[in-house]
């Protein structure tokens, strides 16, 4: 395994639960009933274990988006043409799409990264260039990419956060993505990792009909068998059925919490890339939150075997972060209710049950 890789994954801890312990001592003293304000106080008491702080803020939301083509799609499983992919990353840019419109509404920045795209952007203002190449191999006729190219996407996710880290600082980060036919590899990555059948994770995308579907399955299947990912190294199978987007979003779990910074994971395709990141270090599981359930089917099943339970199902299945940006905005609520909302002493009012 590459050394920046190795570095980064040595430098994740467990979450502080000594803190967490005393966060929820605090909450249990506010004036409500204790327990009252449910999931609320389990995110407030979350952030506090990771961020090591009994009065933490959150400051600086970042959303951020990895985008990359997927040389599945010449297979017919989704409704879009491949251009789409490039033509979703301009929007993205100039501030057009569903992400940009909730990142707004949360006060987040949003950050675009170039992993894989087919083409090249004539203009990179707005847009980050990681590119690996130009877009995955047919993962039905062999690997997606190179075990090196696997190495490199992850680390340009790490390179990614770091920077940007660095820059301006992280409160809290959300994964989106964007790729035409990254549900396909999704899909193939969370029935190797959770062992389940290709038929109970593979659902309808961006809405393919039902003889698509059987197409889109026979293809996993046949992706799968040719490749033979070793479902007990997370690079092998990023490197055989996943994708450059989903290298990244991995790097970027790697990285923040190397960095002790909260993850909100989006739908299925980050769910995905969770799986890798948690299969090469376990103890990133503590750092994540799972925003929603996802339409597609095989998302509720990758959250159970990671043991997240999803803060809400809207019936959404856009991706580009968009659920991500919705749950930070529940975490922070939590945030705000541990630390603004004064005790029964604070209050003078009476704490004795009658």
């Amino acid at each position: 395994m590459n050394k920046k890789i190795k570095e980064t994954i040595q430098k994740i801890t467990s979450i502080n639960f000594e803190l967490v312990e005393k966060a929820q001592k605090r909450l249990d003293n506010l004036t409500k009933p204790q327990g009252s304000l449910g999931r609320l106080e389990d995110f407030a008491c979350q952030i506090v274990g990771i961020s090591g702080n009994l009065n933490p803020e959150i400051k600086r939301k970042v959303i951020l988006v990895m985008a990359g083509d997927h040389g599945v799609a010449q297979e017919k499983v989704s409704v879009f043409p491949q251009e789409v992919t490039f033509q979703m990353v301009y929007n993205f840019i100039r501030g057009g799409a569903g992400i940009n419109v909730l990142a707004r509404h949360i006060g987040a920045d949003v950050l675009v990264v170039d992993m894989g795209v087919a083409k090249d952007f004539a203009s990179e203002k707005g847009l980050i260039i990681k590119k690996i190449a130009y877009g995955t191999k047919n993962i039905s006729q062999g690997p997606a990419m190179s075990r090196d190219e696997a190495e490199r996407a992850i680390i340009a996710g790490i390179e990614v956060f770091e920077d940007e880290l660095n820059r301006k600082g992280i409160d809290i980060v959300g994964l989106g993505e964007m790729g035409i036919a990254n549900t396909t590899p999704s899909s193939s990555i969370v029935a190797c990792l959770t062992k389940s059948k290709v038929e109970e994770v593979t659902g309808q995308g961006t809405g393919i009909n039902e003889d698509q579907l059987k197409n889109k399955i026979r293809v996993i299947k046949q992706a799968i068998e040719i490749n033979h990912p070793d479902p007990e190294d997370g690079l092998d199978v990023l490197s055989k059925i996943g994708g450059f987007e989903i290298g990244g979003l991995v790097g970027c779990i790697l990285a923040a919490a190397a960095h002790r910074v909260p993850i909100v994971i989006d739908g299925f395709i980050s769910c995905a890339s969770a799986l890798i990141a948690i299969k090469l270090a376990p103890l990133v599981k503590d750092y994540i939150f799972a925003s929603h359930n996802s339409v597609e089917k095989g998302q509720i099943i990758a959250l159970k075997y990671m043991d997240k339970v999803p803060m809400f199902d809207l019936g959404m299945r856009l991706g580009e972060g968009t659920g991500a940006a919705l749950g930070i905005s529940f975490i922070e609520a939590g945030v705000k209710i541990l630390t603004q909302m004064a005790t029964f002493t604070d209050a003078g009012v009476e704490n004795k049950k009658v």
